[in-house]
């Protein structure tokens, strides 16, 4: 079930009755999801730990709760769990053992970020915490380089303005939102380029959720726009094999016809380097 993100006023009458009907809570932090309860008034309840951390037997002996005819309500420290949050173990065991499983609804960080952004009409590509580094981070900077939809990510205060800075550096006209503690006191939201958001000044601290408008869509591929975006995956890391990918699924043409292109460019861009002599005379 969902929980607030920041405002404790959003929670809603359905959740509020969950939480004082449940005979167990499974919380991400039990302190946090206290508090919670504290707040609301309700009091007696078991609250356990399921969080990143909790092993087989702590999935085992939620299920066994819940074979034993008793409820358990799934939180997490805000918004909702299995989203880019602990729970998804327990909801797939549920699911083998034919447990009912429900979801109530609530705030949630990804759809309130699109929601304010003005940049989601239709669909967009959520990808979670990018990750820190390595060939998975390029692969997951070349999606977003080549969805058309916009892209929402979440990140943590320390990498968020790297991650900006990564970003702008291959699509820095990209159109970009960086929502920094939504629905809480000091909630702000910043809109601009990649490149001006890059070069900004804003508070590194608080949950950031960064949403990034889509790559323009067209029904015939401009030879010019599939060259900048080869030339951009590569940039950022990608394998040839991986950038073909990348761009057939976004809709830049055969991953045959994309590999041959950048084994054309590559073979091209050798012959232009200049060679260095080795005569001293």
């Amino acid at each position: 079930m969902s929980t607030p993100i920041g405002n404790l006023e959003d929670i809603t009458l359905r959740a509020i009755r969950t939480l004082k009907e449940c005979e167990t809570i499974a919380a991400e932090d039990t302190r946090h999801s206290r508090k919670l309860l504290s707040h609301l008034g309700i009091e007696g309840k078991v609250v356990t730990t399921l969080n990143a951390h909790s092993r087989d037997k702590d999935i085992k002996g939620l299920t066994d709760t819940l074979l034993a005819g008793k409820s358990v309500a799934l939180v997490t420290d805000a918004g909702t769990p299995s989203v880019s949050d602990p729970g998804g173990a327990l909801v797939r065991r549920a699911i083998e053992l034919d447990i009912a499983v429900t979801v109530i609804p609530g705030p949630s960080a990804v759809t309130g970020a699109i929601a304010i952004s003005g940049l989601g009409e239709s669909g967009f590509l959520f990808l979670g915490f990018l990750p820190r580094k390595g060939d998975k981070r390029r692969q997951a900077i070349g999606r977003i380089l080549v969805s058309t939809e916009p892209v929402v990510v979440f990140e943590s205060p320390k990498r968020a303005r790297q991650c900006i800075e990564d970003l702008a550096a291959i699509l820095p006209d990209r159109d970009a939102v960086i929502v920094r503690e939504l629905t809480k006191l000091h909630e702000q939201v910043l809109r601009g380029s990649l490149a001006g958001l890059a070069a900004a000044e804003w508070e590194g601290r608080g949950e950031f959720t960064i949403v990034i408008g889509g790559a323009i869509e067209s029904d015939v591929v401009d030879p010019a726009l599939l060259d900048t975006s080869i030339s951009r995956l590569l940039a950022a890391g990608l394998s040839s094999k991986d950038a073909a990918s990348e761009l057939a699924r976004a809709g830049l043409g055969k991953k045959r016809d994309i590999y041959s292109r950048i084994l054309e460019l590559r073979l091209r861009e050798s012959e232009e380097k200049p060679e260095i002599s080795s005569d001293s005379s």
